[in-house]
């Protein structure tokens, strides 16, 4: 039994090492699926797995630990912000601008709140007390990334050395913050006198109103005189609106349009455009009718293709000139499971799922120049990912001087490889960097990435966890973790529902957002069958994601250094 002995005992080894994180990870994933009224922690119980190990002197050597921590957070990091770059500018756009300013004030009264109790509750001439405070902040809101900056400005104030291990501070706030963000979001509902069945039908009013935005298939028959002879593209220079005429029925015969092709008479078209856009497309053209497409010359197919060749990444659908060079037409592209209209500005990515028409061997060579080959989208762009790390590393390790601070501000290992990320995420096919990845693949490197960090983390807190919490300060960063959950919610959802008069369900995942909260999230929308809260979520996320990260940062560099 000797060996089984060495093998939990003798920390330098790498049996002993994988052993450890593996028996970590597991523990805290199978705990973590545990629900309570509902509710469950999911991967965070990871943390408190690591802290049991650590306590109990299932531990490795503190450079092995800060290495898979540090590691573990830049794949995290990283791969949010991969996700959330496609959609980070393009949140502030018309109400996402005012969620987002909400967000950001949820944001800084969360900050107040943490001093207020700080200074309340705490003996301020206590040096580790504030950055303990710190880690309860970030478990207050449930922000892991936080943590993690927080942690790293921590190591560089105190170069190293008796280091406040602030995840027991994050451990105590964490499971009344989950608690917390779901209930002071009900408590909303009351306090506001909402009525979900009420904003459910605000909802579908809004949809319809919006649903404009929504590619429109119809057939038309040509009636205006005006139009006798006139090419497709006089049409679209006259009527100054996008639709995209895929197929023409002239005389019997169908063919595939271009822009020179001339209307007549009597002609049957099949037209797609944005569904407010085909109220006046209809008056000037003709009057909707039924046609029999099986009539016709040639086959005609529709057919979605996968763009999967690089080369392909950032190229206009105007550039590629689809109708001219291969006689089809694209009708939409399908991105991320929404379907955008086919308009000439629209730049390809790598992913994206274009909907051709035209004949079945034209199509076929359409498909065979995009790519269309779900077995290379398949395989992860590894090469635009450590490249991204490593410019987000370099970007991260800059010195920004800032009069006050003792410290030069740098953006770390959490913040640099995550702004990076995004902007790759937004413009990386303008360089040609392929950024696809699988929602598959980039969740289980994301998660890959959080397992280590928050085992790390426990197991490096462990061992002082018991003094820290149990026979320390442990119930007031309880308490005070739960005011700085619940306190800034119910100003800033009270003020969205009342002030700016949001819809309930988009407030509460823009709280749940802004919170980065998946269980939040998980929970209203059991309570909404419209996508609102998902899309009050992503709305604030990368803004909310970002301030969190570069906030922890400012609190430890200027506050804690002083």
């Amino acid at each position: 039994m000797d060996w089984l002995i060495n093998l939990f005992t003798t920390t330098d080894s790498v049996a002993h090492i994988v052993l450890l994180y593996a028996v970590v990870i597991a523990v805290g994933v199978y705990l973590g699926k545990i629900k309570i009224g509902g509710i469950s922690l999911g991967v965070t119980f990871v943390l408190f797995a690591g802290i049991a190990a650590g306590h109990v002197g299932f531990t490795a050597s503190v450079n092995i630990l800060s290495f898979l921590q540090d590691f573990g957070l830049i794949l995290f990091v990283f791969m949010i912000g991969l996700q959330v770059g496609p959609g980070f500018f393009e949140s502030f756009k018309r109400g996402g601008i005012m969620l987002n300013m909400l967000s950001t004030a949820l944001i800084l009264l969360n900050i107040l709140v943490m001093f207020a109790c700080y200074f309340i509750f705490f003996d301020t001439s206590d040096v580790k007390n504030l950055p303990m405070m710190v880690g309860t902040l970030y478990g207050a809101v449930t922000n892991t990334p936080g943590l993690g900056a927080a942690n790293e400005a921590l190591e560089s104030v105190f170069a190293h050395q008796n280091v406040p291990q602030i995840a027991s501070g994050y451990a105590c706030a964490y499971p009344l913050g989950v608690l917390g963000i779901i209930g002071a979001t009900i408590a909303i509902k009351y306090i506001c006198r909402i009525s979900l069945d009420k904003e459910e039908k605000q909802l579908n009013e809004e949809e319809e109103e919006n649903s404009n935005v929504k590619p429109h298939f119809m057939h038309l028959k040509v009636t205006n005189s005006y139009l006798e002879d006139r090419t497709i593209a006089q049409v679209h220079e006259f009527l100054n609106r996008d639709f995209v005429c895929t197929r023409i029925l002239h005389e019997g015969h169908v063919i595939t349009p271009k822009g020179e092709s001339h209307l007549h008479i009597g002609d049957l078209l099949f037209v797609v455009c944005a569904e407010n856009d085909a109220e006046p497309i209809i008056a000037f053209i003709g009057p909707e009718v039924e046609v029999d497409w099986k009539k016709q010359d040639e086959p005609m197919v529709s057919k979605r293709i996968l763009v999967t060749r690089p080369s392909i990444n950032g190229k206009t659908l105007g550039q590629m000139h689809f109708s001219s060079v291969y006689g089809v037409n694209v009708t939409r592209i399908t991105r991320q499971g929404m379907d955008l209209f086919a308009s000439p500005s629209l730049a390809l990515q790598v992913g994206d799922r274009i909907m051709v028409v035209g004949p079945e061997n034209s199509v076929m060579r359409v498909a065979s120049v995009m790519g269309n080959s779900i077995k290379r989208l398949e395989a992860p762009n590894i090469a635009t990912i450590f490249v991204g790390i490593i410019i987000g590393i370099l970007f991260g390790s800059l010195p920004i001087a800032i009069s006050g601070i003792p410290v030069p501000l740098k953006l770390g290992i959490a913040g640099g490889p995550l702004i990076i990320a995004i902007l790759i995420g937004r413009y990386g096919y303008k360089f040609h960097l392929v950024t696809y990845t699988t929602t598959s693949a980039n969740m289980m490197l994301r998660e890959i990435g959080l397992v280590l960090f928050l085992a790390s983390v426990g197991v490096k807190a462990g061992n002082g966890f018991w003094d820290t919490v149990v026979q320390g300060d442990g119930i007031k960063y309880v308490y005070t973790g739960f005011l700085i959950t619940v306190i800034p919610i119910l100003i800033v959802g009270t003020i969205a529902r009342l002030k700016f008069k949001f819809n309930y369900f988009t407030i509460m995942g823009m709280l749940a957002g802004t919170c980065t909260d998946p269980p939040a999230l998980a929970y209203a929308n059991s309570v909404c069958s419209k996508d609102a809260p998902a899309i009050g979520y992503s709305t604030v996320y990368p803004l909310s994601m970002f301030l969190r990260i570069f906030t922890a940062q400012i609190i430890v560099l200027f506050f804690c250094g002083m």
